[in-house]
C-alpha cells in the first residue's frame, strides 16, 4: 500500500511516478541526446537488476525508464546513476524535461547531438527552470522527416551551417496541438537565451497545470512572440559554445546504423548488458535509443558495421531487418501505468498479426490513454484508446480512435469509438 507519510507529487521533480495503487514507484532517467555510454548502460543494468525486475522500458524522447522501485531504494539509485553522468531530475513534473534528439539520423545528425546534449547540460536539473507550471519539452531534430518538432514546447530543426529553425507551443495530451514556426534560420550561439524567454514567458503567463500550447490559444500567435520578444530585452543575444563541442558518435551518412529491434521498448536487462559489451568493443562505446523505442549501433565505417552485425548473430540478437516488421511505438499502457486503459502490448501484437502487406509498410503507434505519450499522431497509422467501459459482465472493455497521417500535419482520424474487434478489422484493410 502507499505510503501515507510521501508526498508523491514532489517525487515527480526528481523523474519518480508513483506506478500503481499499491505504491510502486517508476524512475525516468535522462539520457542526454538519447545517446548511452557503454558503461551508463551497464550501470542502469545493475540497478534494474538489483532494485526493478530486471527490465526497463525505452521512451520514444529517448529516455529509460524503470518500474516496480520502492521508495526505500531511491537514494541509492540516484547516486549510483550519477556515478556514470546520469540523472532523473526534471524527468517528470514540471520542468524543462530531457532533451530528446533526432534519431531518424539524416545528415546533420551529429550537429544536432551536439546541441542537444549541450541544452541538456544547461537545462537538466537548473533550478531557473524548475517549477514549472506543467511539463516543457524541447526537441532537436536533424531535418523536418518525422515532424517531432510539431509536439514539442520548443522544437528546433537543423537547416545547415549550424542554424536552425524554431517551432513552438506544440503539444499532445487530451488537446494535440502542431507548434507553429516561430523563428527561421537561428543561429546556434542564440538558441539558448531564446529558449530561457520562452521558458520565462511561459511561467509568468500560464496557469498551472496547463502547457505552452494554452497560453498560445489564449493570448494568439503575436501576443506570445511579443511576451517572448520582452523577456529577451536586456538579455545576452547569444550564448558562446565552446570550441571543443561535439558529438559522441560518427555521422551515420558513413556506414548506416544497425538497430536492434525492441518490441513495445520492453527490454531484459541481461539482453541491454550484451549490447553495451558490444558497443564497448565494435560501436565507439555508445548505444542511441530510437524514436521507435529501438537501439541502434553507429560504426564508423562499413568494416565496424559487419563485425557488429556478426558479434549480435553469435550472441543471439539479431539486427533489424529493413522492412521485415512495421514500426510500432507504445506506450506502457495498464501494464505498467496508472493511467493506462488498455494493455498496450497485447494489442499492438494483436493488430500486427491483423496487418496486411500495405499495413506493414507503415509506421505504427499506440497510446493506451488519451495523454498520447506514444505519439501517435506523428505514426502514419496511429491508434488511441480514449476509454474504457463495462460490458455485460462487468468486465472493462477499451474503446479506440484510429488514425492515418498523409500529410505534414498530424494524423486525421478515420473512425472512433471502435471496440477490439472493430479495430482488428479496420487495421486489416489499411494501406
Amino acid at each position: 500500500m502507499p505510503d501515507s507519510t510521501i508526498d508523491y507529487q514532489k517525487l515527480r521533480l526528481d523523474g519518480i511516478y508513483q506506478q500503481n495503487a499499491e505504491g510502486d514507484l517508476m524512475l525516468r532517467i535522462k539520457i542526454p541526446a538519447g545517446v548511452l555510454s557503454a558503461e551508463q548502460a551497464a550501470k542502469i543494468c545493475d540497478i534494474s537488476e538489483r532494485f526493478s525486475n530486471g527490465n526497463l522500458h525505452l521512451t520514444t524522447r529517448g529516455s529509460v525508464e524503470l518500474h516496480w522501485l520502492d521508495y526505500a531504494s531511491l537514494a541509492t539509485v540516484a547516486a549510483q546513476l550519477a556515478a556514470v553522468g546520469l540523472t532523473s531530475r526534471g524527468a517528470c513534473g514540471g520542468a524543462v524535461r530531457g532533451i530528446a534528439c533526432s534519431t531518424t539520423f539524416a545528415p546533420g545528425f551529429e550537429t544536432a547531438q551536439a546541441l542537444a546534449r549541450r541544452l541538456h547540460r544547461h537545462f537538466a536539473g537548473n533550478p531557473h527552470f524548475e517549477g514549472l507550471p506543467k511539463k516543457f519539452k524541447v526537441s532537436v531534430d536533424a531535418g523536418y522527416q518525422g515532424a517531432r518538432h510539431l509536439i514539442q514546447d520548443v522544437g528546433l530543426v537543423h537547416v545547415g551551417d549550424r542554424h536552425y529553425d524554431v517551432w513552438i507551443a506544440g503539444g499532445l495530451g487530451r488537446e494535440p496541438q502542431p507548434g507553429f514556426l516561430f523563428e527561421k534560420r537561428v543561429a546556434e550561439e542564440r538558441l539558448i537565451p531564446l529558449i530561457e524567454a520562452v521558458v520565462r514567458s511561459y511561467r509568468k503567463h500560464t496557469p498551472p497545470p496547463k502547457r505552452l500550447k494554452f497560453l498560445a490559444n489564449q493570448v494568439g500567435q503575436e501576443r506570445l512572440r511579443e511576451l517572448i520578444r520582452d523577456e529577451q530585452t536586456g538579455a545576452p543575444e547569444s550564448f558562446a559554445f565552446r570550441l571543443l563541442e561535439q558529438s559522441l558518435t560518427p555521422s551515420p551518412a558513413a556506414a548506416g546504423i544497425v538497430e536492434f529491434p525492441v518490441f513495445a521498448g520492453e527490454l531484459p536487462a541481461a539482453d541491454l548488458r550484451r549490447l553495451a559489451a558490444i558497443a564497448a568493443e565494435l560501436g565507439g562505446g555508445f548505444l542511441a535509443v530510437t524514436a521507435n523505442q529501438n537501439l541502434a549501433f553507429i560504426p564508423v565505417d562499413g568494416t565496424s558495421r559487419q563485425a557488429i552485425e556478426a558479434a549480435l548473430a553469435a550472441s543471439g540478437l539479431e539486427a533489424a531487418a529493413p522492412g521485415a516488421e512495421a514500426a510500432f511505438r507504445i506506450c506502457p499502457g495498464s501494464h505498467l501505468c496508472r493511467m493506462g486503459l488498455a494493455l498496450t502490448r497485447d494489442i499492438s501484437r494483436q493488430v500486427l498479426d491483423a496487418l496486411g502487406p500495405k499495413g506493414r509498410m507503415l509506421s505504427w503507434a499506440i497510446s493506451g490513454c488519451p495523454n498520447s505519450c506514444a505519439q501517435v499522431q506523428l505514426a502514419d497509422a496511429g491508434i488511441l484508446v480514449t476509454k474504457a467501459v463495462k460490458d455485460a459482465n462487468g468486465e472493462r472493455q477499451p474503446r479506440f480512435t484510429l488514425l492515418r497521417r498523409q500529410g505534414e500535419g498530424f494524423g486525421e482520424n478515420l473512425a472512433s469509438d471502435l471496440t477490439l474487434n472493430d479495430l482488428l478489422q479496420a487495421v486489416a484493410g489499411l494501406g
